[in-house]
């Protein structure tokens, strides 16, 4: 194992995911896709599949296809087309920039950040399923598909942060003592673990599943025989 890989490792051994409610079923049987990965299962073509795909979606997309359970493709309120079109570097167009992120699955590495946006406005009135995973599991399998960011690439609120082709590195290009230095907590030194085209086998690196809303853990959905009380959001 290398020294980069060792280092996010050892800062970040736990990672998390929000879904929305009651998808921890269909994600169990067939892991956690990025939404192109999804579309792609489910047969979505055409004018819908480019709607869902290189469009911003300002609330969920229910999708189905007969024999597989129905899917959500989860909102991007954090995000406008306007704001995008500032930040944006290498010439990307707020297209370019959705189809990026719609070709990844999405990890948290803080508890912080979970709850961060179970707390956001769009989010804090719904129940909502977190994943809790392992990363040194997650990242022995599937480390050649791991990309880190540095920031939260779905959100364009505030003070957007400029963004472009190079937002996400490979483990090993990542600047992880450069920005340490800099005076970069944990909280705030790697943002994002993407996986491109998503986990199928994701059951294999969960160690627990909880439904939590606002500021409270409701119960536990699921847990694996790795895991303690302390895997949790």
């Amino acid at each position: 194992m290398d020294l980069k890989t060792a280092q996010l490792i050892e800062t970040y051994p736990k990672l998390y995911h929000m879904a929305h409610e009651g998808a921890w079923p269909a994600i169990e049987k067939h892991g956690l896709l990025s939404v192109e990965a999804l579309l792609d299962l489910y047969g979505i073509e055409g004018e819908e599949r480019e709607q869902c795909f290189a469009i911003h979606r300002p609330e969920s997309v229910t999708i189905a296809a007969e024999g597989l359970p129905g899917a959500v493709l989860r909102d991007q309120k954090p995000m406008h087309d306007s704001a995008l079109e500032k930040c944006l570097q290498d010439g990307l167009t707020p297209a370019d920039w959705y189809r990026l992120l719609n070709s990844k699955s999405f990890f948290w590495l803080s508890r912080e950040r979970v709850w961060g946006l179970l707390r956001a406005r769009a989010y804090r009135g719904r129940r909502q399923t977190v994943l809790t995973l392992d990363t040194a599991r997650l990242v022995e399998d599937h480390g050649e598909r791991i990309l880190l960011s540095p920031m939260n690439s779905g959100a364009t609120l505030y003070k957007p942060l400029p963004r472009g082709r190079n937002t996400f590195t490979r483990i090993d290009d990542f600047p992880f003592e450069e920005r340490r230095k800099a005076g970069r907590r944990p909280y705030s030194n790697v943002v994002e673990l993407v996986v491109e085209r998503g986990v199928p086998n994701v059951v294999d690196y969960v160690l627990a599943v909880h439904e939590v809303e606002k500021d409270s853990i409701l119960g536990e959905i699921w847990r694996s025989a790795d895991a303690t009380d302390e895997d949790k959001p």
